[in-house]
């Protein structure tokens, strides 16, 4: 299939692009190559997509830029669309929220309108375990009520999921929504803890570790995410004949919609997950506890069952084998990471 991946120089976008090449789809990427973060890394994952499995289209554009959303859309006319473009970052939405609105927002209201006028077979969009916000029953259950976001990044997931469903209802367009728990691995992000917290432990240098460390993460291998979206890009949603206007279900629809949670299931204190990091890079770090910041939520766990059941597939990678190799990638990186340079596989 003819497969477009927005933020495809992102961290699990890049992932992604190397996975369907692999199975065989024809790619096409979108990223803007924006300086939340410095770009050289971005460049450098999709050069190492492009060493592992040969070259593929990919067009520096913003989601905001309607009309070049538009033209993608004319010019290559994707069978599916996976949706992983977005402004991420809890703590940044505090002092940035208009970069939410335009990329969250109005960049995705561009992908759906492109979507409607271009019909694909199949969108798949990234949400967030964020949505569950003050939620705290635990696992979370796409079942649950997400009524109470604790952040706007939050809150900008959840109307994407809203505004998804409306798409849906009234042009028909089959919709699948991936709400992801704490993705890590090789790659990642480095506004997220892995990154950081390994450097500060490689370097001396205290790292902090909010909430005093006793909240929970329901950490998920980013080979685990990726096979995950593998497997539901060839089975969009139908409508359910049993949903009931009157008991309605939060995760499915009388349109083409669907929600699934994608998470590692076995979730675990920070502490635990910091001693981890230390034994794979043979150092101890020196911590700074403090309170649990605006917008975080306490804890989480994913209830994956509807997944395993479309798909035949849970997360099974554990936390202990993902950062090992996590940290076999991050010694290789590091710490050059910022200046151009041969990336090895």
């Amino acid at each position: 299939m003819k497969v477009l991946v927005t933020g495809a120089a992102g961290f699990i976008g890049a992932h992604c692009v190397l996975r369907l090449m692999r199975d065989g789809h024809s790619v096409v990427g979108l990223d803007n190559f924006n300086s939340y973060y410095d770009p050289q890394l971005k460049h450098d994952r999709v050069q190492w997509v492009r060493e592992q499995a040969g070259d593929f289209q990919l067009a520096t554009v913003d989601l905001a830029d309607a009309s070049a959303i538009e033209a993608l859309f004319v010019r290559e006319r994707p069978q599916v669309v996976i949706h992983l473009a977005a402004q991420a970052g809890v703590r940044y939405s505090l002092d940035n929220p208009r970069a939410y609105l335009d990329s969250n927002l109005d960049g995705f209201l561009n992908i759906l309108e492109s979507c409607r006028h271009h019909p694909v077979e199949h969108l798949i969009y990234a949400s967030s375990s964020s949505v569950y916000g003050a939620n705290q029953h635990t696992p979370y259950s796409v079942k649950d009520g997400v009524n109470h976001p604790l952040s706007l990044y939050a809150a900008t997931k959840k109307a994407n999921e809203l505004m998804a469903h409306s798409y849906s209802h009234l042009f028909g367009i089959p919709c699948t929504g991936l709400r992801f728990f704490t993705v890590y691995g090789p790659w990642g992000r480095p506004d997220m803890s892995p990154i950081q917290f390994a450097r500060a432990i490689s370097e001396g240098t205290p790292l902090k570790l909010f909430n005093y460390g006793e909240h929970q993460r329901d950490f998920t291998y980013i080979d685990d995410i990726i096979e995950s979206i593998a497997r539901l890009i060839e089975q969009p949603p139908q409508v359910n004949p049993q949903w009931d206007r009157e008991q309605p279900d939060p995760a499915s629809s009388m349109a083409p919609w669907r929600l699934f949670n994608i998470g590692g299931q076995h979730p675990v204190e920070l502490k635990t997950y910091l001693a981890l990091l230390e034994k794979h890079l043979g150092q101890t770090a020196i911590v700074e506890l403090l309170p649990l910041q605006p917008g975080d939520v306490l804890n989480t766990c994913a209830e994956a069952s509807d997944l395993a059941q479309a798909t035949g597939f849970q997360p099974r990678i554990e936390l202990d084998e993902g950062l090992g190799r996590f940290i076999a990638w991050f010694r290789d990186y590091y710490p050059t990471a910022y200046r151009p340079r041969a990336v090895r596989g």
